[in-house]
């Protein structure tokens, strides 16, 4: 056992203690983007089976305090009623396709029994102070039927924006079916529609394009990644302690300087 007997010491202490915590951690983090994979899998398939379901009524899916679910958000609906232009707000620090900074324009759309649901016509430019009103494209005119995607409330947890309070008259931060209903004095549909037809005129908002695809397969490919680097730190450790061995047994095996010089006449 006197050719192991180096592993005691602090080098190889630390080196030993190192690989054993490295090989469970990043099992751990293989683990994680697994589930991670799982994850992401599940949510593009929801959002595909949504985006492919028919359309429906509005009103099969919300009504006023309703909590849109997972399995709801994306679904294609249909309304029908009248655009509210002189209640339209518009929603800050909203992004293009093409990452241009402006607003979505939010429309109350009053249905033909009353209830009001929150349509995103889309994005415009700020064109100047994000402090002023922008001037909005007007929507059609008289009763119409508009398709969109439903979505959830916007929250900050769950978006990541700050709601910002004191803001300019008629802009928000979030969209809040909630907050939107206390604003008009009206019953609102729970969540929001993100409007994909009619199709935009010339000069109309730019309409919100389809949520992408997560990309899952790339977890996936951490996932292996992380569990061949577990594999592999056994491995290194072993072909280190072969190399450590060799090295001292070929310096053991070099003759010492007083062996090799020759005896004095």
């Amino acid at each position: 056992m006197h050719r192991y007997r180096f592993l005691l010491s602090r080098q190889w202490v630390i080196l030993t203690l190192v690989a054993i915590a490295l090989i469970p951690t990043m099992i751990r983090l293989g683990f994680w983007q697994q589930h991670r994979y799982e994850e992401r899998t599940a949510r593009n398939d929801l959002v595909s089976a949504a985006l492919h379901a028919k359309p429906v009524p509005v009103e099969r899916l919300t009504s006023p305090g309703h909590t849109v679910t997972r399995t709801e958000k994306y679904r294609t609906v249909t309304a029908t009623g009248t655009f509210d232009t002189a209640k339209e707000v518009v929603v800050r620090r909203r992004t293009s396709s093409d990452g241009e900074v402006g607003f979505h324009v939010l429309a109350p759309f009053v249905l033909t029994d009353g209830k009001v649901l929150l349509v995103n016509r889309g994005w415009i430019p700020a064109n100047g102070v994000q402090t002023a009103f922008p001037k909005i494209p007007a929507p059609p005119a008289g009763r119409t039927t508009v398709t969109g995607r439903l979505m959830a409330d916007e929250t900050t947890a769950a978006s990541g924006i700050k709601n910002v309070k004191g803001l300019p008259d008629r802009q928000i931060m979030l969209i809040n079916s909630a907050e939107e209903a206390r604003r008009l004095g009206a019953a609102v549909l729970g969540g929001y529609i993100q409007q994909t037809a009619p199709e935009p005129g010339n000069g109309s908002p730019e309409q919100i394009s389809d949520p992408g695809s997560e990309d899952a397969p790339l977890n996936y490919a951490y996932m292996i990644q992380w569990w061949l680097f577990a594999a592999a730190v056994p491995v290194g450790w072993w072909f280190l302690l072969r190399r450590e061995i060799r090295d001292r047994e070929e310096a053991a095996a070099e003759p010492r300087p007083e062996e090799s010089e020759p005896a004095a006449v």
